[in-house]
């Protein structure tokens, strides 16, 4: 069995609050937004999380 994508579910942070996307894995994704907007934090949580999930 494969993982398809990256599952964000109820993101509590910041500007991400309350938010839910499913980001395709294996692929090139770009976010963009504006100031402020959380882009940084969905990128930094997401990478986190992700080598937690892989190396723990």
């Amino acid at each position: 069995m494969s993982i398809k994508h990256i599952t964000v579910r109820g993101a509590r942070q910041h500007n991400l609050k309350n938010i839910n996307v499913e980001i395709p894995r294996d692929s090139f994704t770009v976010i963009t937004g504006l100031s402020g907007s959380g882009k940084s934090s969905l990128a930094f949580d997401t990478i986190y999380a992700e080598g937690q999930r892989r190396y723990v």
